[in-house]
């Protein structure tokens, strides 16, 4: 086999034999890196407005994360279908461009004293919309910018980032609500969705122009490819099925922490963000650990066991009671252990859907596993805003913790629990619009779970 420096891309280009050498990837890299701090740092700054600011109820709270997270189960299909057919670095560039209108539309409103609930959900809605859009096109344009032998690599890189916006996003959006105003923390966001856009519309490589739908009904077929791909492959079914649990039970966790950490334990909105950013160490850590674990113990064995420990952790915050000398502490650690094992999870997981994907499914794999995986998300920030007004905050918490123990045992059960210390061959790519239908190629896996 050549070695990598010696290899060829697509478009001729040679390919570096480090990924850090490849001037693309480091622009897609930093663009993603700057998205992610700028989708971080909202996630934190629109729920403490309302909470800390407008005073929302546990039920409007959950409204507002339903309605950020609603895209993704109303548009994930057909972004996905779309996406295939597109540049991914057009779809990002336009996306960031987007968020950036949207949230600095948001401080602006903020500052003139406009920037109350309705606004609020009109902003989550369109910044949660655009980034469906972003996520489905970076995971398509790693594949096309690098070679299938680093993947693992550009996963792992990606992930890092990911980790480091999980560590300054919350902390930075928590400290500028708190201390400054949500305005300002508004166009924090925006500022780094801004450095995406400028650092992605630099990346060189010319991706080849895919072939336009001239059908409506192609669109359909086309979703209904990724449907049949993902629905047929074990792993993948799977994936799906585990996700969806702990993104369900998650969404709910969520909308009831972030009542829980300034209501029942007395935290401001500075303490907040720095036990959630907390996640982001411990994410970092479970990246490294993603490039040597699998390949030491196997993937299944740390798949199961990374995700039983990092949502198992999250049982011990109904506990915590007293001062925030004792309580901080605490939740640093829940959220440390849960970055790892959180991290640990993605990695290995779209390293098997990733490499058992054809190229040309990538974008559409992608969007059926989020709109299965999280298509749910909505329903359950609407359940943990129910069950924190029925039952309250502490036990609406342990109810909703206990629930994310669901996907370990999803995981444990199937057969990707067995999957070795290598991951299974790419699938043939099926049938897609355009093709003879009387050619139909195999979707036989071309290698088994191990």
């Amino acid at each position: 086999m050549p070695s990598a420096s010696s290899a060829v891309s697509d478009s001729g280009r040679p390919v570096p034999s480090s990924l850090w050498r490849d001037g693309d990837f480091r622009r897609l890299w930093v663009g993603q890196t700057a998205s992610q701090l700028g989708e971080h740092t909202g996630l934190v700054v629109l729920p403490l407005f309302a909470v800390l600011t407008l005073h929302a109820s546990a039920g409007q709270l959950g409204v507002l994360r339903a309605v950020g997270q609603a895209p993704i189960l109303l548009l994930s299909l057909f972004v996905g279908a779309w996406v295939d057919r597109w540049r991914t670095r057009t779809v990002m560039v336009l996306t960031d461009v987007g968020r950036t209108l949207a949230l600095g539309a948001a401080a602006v409103a903020g500052l003139f004293g406009w920037l109350g609930l309705p606004a609020l959900f009109m902003i989550a809605f369109a910044v949660g919309a655009l980034s469906v859009f972003f996520d489905v096109a970076y995971q398509a344009s790693l594949v096309r910018l690098v070679q299938r032998d680093q993947l693992v690599r550009g996963i792992s890189a990606l992930e890092g980032s990911r980790s480091a916006a999980q560590i300054g996003g919350p902390a930075l959006g928590g400290a500028l609500v708190s201390l400054l105003s949500a305005p300002i923390a508004a166009a924090s966001s925006a500022l780094f969705f801004a450095l995406s856009f400028l650092s992605i519309r630099r990346i060189r490589r010319v991706e080849s122009t895919p072939e336009r739908l001239e059908r409506p009904s192609w669109v359909w077929r086309r979703i209904h490819e990724g449907l049949r791909f993902v629905a047929g492959d074990t792993a993948l079914r799977t994936v799906c099925l585990a996700s969806a649990a702990f993104q369900f039970s998650f969404a709910a966790v969520m909308t009831v922490y972030l009542l829980f950490l300034p209501r029942e334990l007395h935290l401001s909105g500075t303490a907040v963000g720095l036990a959630l950013a907390a996640t982001g160490p411990g994410a970092l850590l479970g990246s490294m650990l993603a490039a040597r674990l699998p390949s030491r113990f196997g993937y299944g064995p740390v798949l199961v066991a990374a995700a039983a420990l990092g949502d198992g952790v999250f049982l011990c915050v109904p506990a915590l009671h007293g001062s925030s000398a004792v309580t901080v502490p605490a939740l640093l650690a829940v959220s440390f252990v849960f970055g790892a094992g959180g991290q640990l999870v993605n990695v290995a997981v779209m390293a098997v859907r990733q490499t058992v994907t054809p190229d040309g499914m990538q974008g559409r794999a992608a969007a059926t596993i989020t709109f299965v995986g999280m298509g749910l998300s909505p329903l359950g920030s609407l359940l943990g805003g129910f069950l924190a007004e029925e039952w309250g905050l502490r036990t609406s918490l342990l109810a909703t913790a206990a629930g994310m123990m669901l996907s370990p045992v999803v995981m444990a059960l199937s057969p990707l629990a067995r999957l070795g210390r290598t991951l299974p061959a790419a699938r043939n790519e099926p049938l897609t619009a355009g093709r003879s239908e009387g050619h139909e190629s195999s979707s036989c896996p071309s290698g088994d779970v191990e």
